[in-house]
C-alpha cells in the first residue's frame, strides 16, 4: 500500500485518523500511529498550553510520524501555530479556512501542510497556496462539512480532475472495502473518522461511544446551514435547532440557541439530550468499540481482501 502519500508523510499504511475535536488527544493519535497510520491531534477543542501538553504526551509514546489538525477559526491560532512550531510538529492539517493564511508560514519552518476542502475550487486555491496534500471530505462526514453538499462519490472523482495535489479521501469512510473504493475513485489515502470517535482510545465520552454504535441510517443530518454546516445526532437539542429553523430563526437566534461549549457539553461530557452529538453517517455500521490497533487491523485486512473479489467480477 506504498504510494506519494505514505512517502510524504513517511508511514506503512495510506490511512489517516481525522482530527475530531473531543475525540482525538494524543493517546488515540499515538496508538493510530503506532499502527501505521497517521494519527492526528485535534486541537480545535484544546486551550494553547493543553495542546502543548498533548503534542508532548504523544512524542513521548511513539517514535513515528503524527501530525495536528488546526482548524483555521479558532481565535487562539496564532498561539496554537507557535506551539507546533517550538514542539517540532512536522505535519499540520488545516480546515474550516483560506490555505493562503498559514501555509507559507508553517512551510517556512519545514512542515507538510495538508488542507481539508470540499470542493473544486479551494483545491485549486491549495494548489495555488503551496499545500503539499489536500483531503477533499465529502457530505457524508461528520463534524462541520461543506455547504455544496457533493458526496464524497462525486467528490473525489471532481478533485482527480482538477488538481495534481496528493488526494485524501474524507466522509463516509469506515472500512477497508471503503477505502478500496475511494482508491478506485482516484484518491492516494483515506481520512478516517467517526470510527476512531467511538475507539477505546478517543478521548470522547463513553457515552457518546455507546450513542455512535446504536445508531441506524438516518439518525443523523446535516444542520445549522446558517452558521457553518455540521452533521449531528438527532437528539433533543438538534430538534430545537430544526425546529427554530423552520421557525424562521435568524442567524443571531441560532447563535444564541446554540451557545458555548455545547459541543464539549455532548461528546466530552457525555449530555446525550441537550450536548451537540458530532458523527457521520458512516456511523449506522459500527456495532462496537475498539482499540485503535484492532480498528486499523480490521481496516487493513478489509482492504486486502476486496481487491481479488473486484479482480474476479
Amino acid at each position: 500500500m506504498q504510494n506519494r502519500i505514505t512517502e510524504l508523510f513517511k508511514i506503512q499504511y495510506p490511512i489517516v485518523q481525522a482530527g475530531m475535536i473531543w475525540c482525538s488527544g494524543w493517546h488515540l493519535a499515538a496508538a493510530v500511529s503506532n499502527a501505521g497510520g497517521l494519527g492526528l491531534i485535534g486541537s480545535g477543542s484544546m486551550y494553547p498550553e493543553v495542546l502543548r501538553e498533548h503534542i508532548q504526551k504523544c512524542k513521548a509514546v511513539t517514535s513515528k510520524p503524527f501530525g495536528v489538525n488546526v482548524p483555521l477559526l479558532y481565535p487562539d491560532i496564532e498561539k496554537h501555530i507557535q506551539i507546533i512550531i517550538e514542539e517540532g510538529v512536522k505535519i499540520v492539517f488545516t480546515s474550516a479556512g483560506n490555505p493562503a493564511t498559514w501555509t507559507k508560514h508553517l512551510k517556512d519552518h519545514g512542515i507538510t501542510v495538508v488542507h481539508v476542502v470540499a470542493n473544486v475550487k479551494f483545491a485549486k486555491k491549495c494548489e495555488q497556496c503551496g499545500v503539499d496534500a489536500i483531503v477533499a471530505e465529502g457530505f457524508e462526514a461528520g463534524g462541520h462539512n461543506g455547504r455544496e453538499e457533493t458526496t464524497t462519490m462525486c467528490l473525489i472523482p471532481l478533485i482527480k480532475q482538477n488538481c495534481n495535489l496528493p488526494l485524501i479521501a474524507a466522509g463516509g469512510i469506515g472500512s477497508g472495502n471503503a477505502i478500496a473504493a475511494v482508491m478506485a475513485l482516484g484518491a492516494d489515502a483515506a481520512q478516517v473518522g467517526s470510527l476512531f470517535a467511538a475507539s477505546e482510545e478517543s478521548s470522547a465520552h463513553a457515552n457518546f461511544k455507546e450513542k455512535i454504535t446504536h445508531l441506524n441510517d438516518g439518525d443523523t443530518e446535516l444542520s445549522l446551514k446558517q452558521l457553518t454546516p455540521v452533521r449531528l445526532i438527532k437528539n433533543e437539542f438538534y430538534q430545537s435547532i430544526k425546529q427554530a429553523e423552520l421557525n424562521g430563526a435568524t442567524k443571531e437566534e441560532l447563535e444564541t440557541l446554540l451557545g458555548r461549549g455545547r459541543a464539549k457539553k455532548g461528546m466530552f461530557e457525555g449530555d446525550m439530550v441537550e450536548g451537540e452529538l458530532e458523527i457521520g453517517q458512516v456511523a449506522a455500521t459500527f456495532k462496537s468499540v475498539l482499540p485503535a490497533a484492532q480498528i486499523m487491523q480490521n481496516l487493513i485486512n478489509a482492504y486486502n481482501q476486496t481487491l481479488p473479489q473486484l479482480q474476479s467480477f
